[in-house]
This record gives C-alpha cells, structure tokens and sequence, in this order.
C-alpha cells in the first residue's frame, strides 16, 4: 500500500469512530493537525536468530512469522488477562470513560487462551501499521470501520473474517469473556507474510543504559469519568518492572505479577473523534503521528527524550536530548500513551 493511500485511511478512520461506541450524531469540532518531522534514515537491526520486538533470542520457526495485534479489554471486569506477560509488546491506549486497552503484540512468543479480546479503535491503525501487514485480532466493530480495516496495511482475522477463532470462556460475563488463542490466529498467516522490522535498539548484555538518571518508577492515569491509574515499579532482583493497576498488584490469569524489562512513556495528545459510546463518554483518538516527550524505563533508570513518528507506517524512533538512540534493555516492552501532564517519576 502507498504511502499517500494508507495516509487517507488513517484520516478516514477518525470520521469512522462510531464504530467503536455508540450511534449518537458526532459534535462538530475545529480541524486538528500534529507536526510530524523529517523522514528518519536511521532503522535499527537485530543479528539472526534474535526476536525484532524484544531483542532476545527467539525460534527460528516463530521468528519467519509475522506479527499478530491482539486487543485485550482492561476494565476491572476484564482482569485478569491472559497473554500479558507472554507478548513482546503491549500499548496501553485510552479510550472512552478512562478506561484503557491494550493493543497486544505478539511475534516470538505465544499464549493459549489470550483475551479477554474486545473492539478496535482508530488509534490501532497507526499501531499496526508499523508491524508490516501483522494479523489483526479483535472482537468486532462497525461495518465503516471494517472497511478501513480491510483497506489498511494488516491482515484481518476479527470474527467477521475469522468466525470460528473465538470462543466464550466460562466463568466471566460477557462482553469479558471472548478469549482466543495466538496459535489460532497465527493459523491465518499467509504463505511467506514477512516478520516485522525491530522497533527498538538494544543495548549489548550487562551495559548500563547511556545518559539514565536513576528511578524507582512511574505514575501514570488515563482520565474520564473514571481514572485507570497505573504504576511502575523497578525490582532490581527480579531486574523487571512491577505493574500496579489502580492500586493493586495486576496479576495475569496464572497469577503471575505483570512485569516489563522496558516501559516507555510516549506522551501524546488525545483528539475528541466527536462520537460517544453507549453510556456517554467521548470516544477519543490517540494522536500517534508527529513527534512528543518520551520518558524510557530500563534497568533501574529513566532516560528522558522524544519519539518521532513521522508517517502512520514508520517505526516510532526514541532519541534522547543529544539525539542519539535510545538503547533498551532486551526483553518485553510496554508503551504507555497518556496524556501530557498525566505521569510522575518516582
């Protein structure tokens, strides 16, 4: 897909966010831009025979795979989840009312069930653009939005392509019980679909991150009528950071605390798509294109920079104030996106 034609779908994907809420008529709001920069040259790289979304070693048959997205429901009905500590990645989006979810990533790992899986959002598109044609696994949307889905630059396998991937999980209610499995979804690759390009630069075993300051953790809330307050928290012996969901320990469905090795704080604002969903709540739009503030977690430290995204399809870079790359720790990586102002260092 062109440039010039996935740029249109992404434009076309705001006018469509109903979608993703309710059917009442959309506000009128003023023209919204973000600043993008200039075309970056620079990619990073990763040696053979190691994972590109957590620069680990991976098996080679997993490695060949493409990516599969994942969206995973984060209201308290929906916890615990599984699949969170088994992904590469995980991108922690607002939505409507201050809840979050979870735009999963999953590419050298795999979890069996994985859910609870829930509805897309606009602001996906611009997540799994950068994942070269990645599988895309959700629960459902509305006929316009399924149609910019198909146009963009991923492999649909929600339940309207893929009915029979999904299944209903006893013992939670619905809507947070609709689980499925990656080695399901991963079944729907294509022939030859291709792995993704690495998104972060890692640092050599045993080097201490470049220009850190040293941290404890992190503060961060998504806002609405309610708050989804988070926290990180680094356990040197464990050498990982701890997750803390509205003041309690989240735990993912074998119990397990949900940890990180990176936690990458990309500030970004959050556009009114001028739709609500069934209760009210404004439906809002991550902006993910142009260029913010970017606080990087990793082994004990904080390194302060900016991420830069200049088209919907191109890696998101992380540079610190001289420029350079931002190295991370090799292992899972968990993007935030709150909103500037909305996160503290501990």
């Amino acid at each position: 897909m062109s440039r010039a034609r996935f740029a249109a779908v992404v434009a076309a994907a705001a006018l469509v966010a109903a979608g993703c809420g309710g059917g009442k008529s959309p506000k009128k709001q003023a023209p919204s831009t973000t600043a993008a920069p200039e075309a970056l040259t620079t990619v990073a790289t990763v040696a053979a025979g190691v994972a590109p979304l957590t620069g680990l070693p991976g098996d080679p048959a997993k490695l060949n795979r493409p990516a599969l997205l994942v969206k995973i429901d984060n209201a308290p009905k929906a916890r615990p989840q599984a699949g969170l500590n088994q992904a590469d990645v995980v991108v922690e989006e607002g939505v409507e009312g201050g809840i979050t979810r979870f735009a999963t990533i999953f590419h050298s790992g795999d979890s069996d069930p994985v859910g609870p899986v829930r509805s897309a959002r606009t602001s996906d598109i611009a997540i799994a653009s950068a994942l070269n044609h990645p599988l895309f696994a959700y629960s459902g949307t509305n006929a316009d939005f399924e149609k910019l889905l198909d146009k963009a630059p991923l492999v649909n396998v929600g339940p309207g392509r893929f009915p029979g991937g999904y299944h209903r999980q006893s013992g939670r209610p619905a809507p947070y019980n609709y689980f499925s499995a990656t080695a399901t979804l991963f079944s729907r690759a294509a022939a030859g679909a291709a792995p993704p390009a690495p998104w972060f630069e890692y640092r050599p075993g045993g080097q201490a991150p470049a220009g850190g300051q040293p941290s404890t953790g992190a503060h961060l809330e998504f806002r609405g009528k309610v708050v989804t307050a988070v926290d990180w928290a680094w356990d040197g012996a464990a050498a990982a950071w701890k997750r803390t969901n509205n003041g309690t320990t989240h735990v993912d469905a074998g119990g397990q605390q949900v940890t990180a090795a990176n936690v990458v704080i990309e500030f970004v604002a959050y556009k009114d798509t001028g739709y609500t969903d069934q209760s009210g709540a404004a439906v809002p739009e991550a902006q993910l294109l142009g260029e913010g503030e970017v606080w990087v977690l990793t082994n004990g430290s904080v390194i302060k920079g900016r991420w830069q995204k200049p088209t919907a399809e191109a890696v998101t870079r992380l540079v610190d104030g001289g420029g350079q790359p931002i190295r991370l720790t090799p292992g899972r990586t968990w993007v935030e996106l709150p909103a500037p102002g909305l996160a503290q260092l501990r």
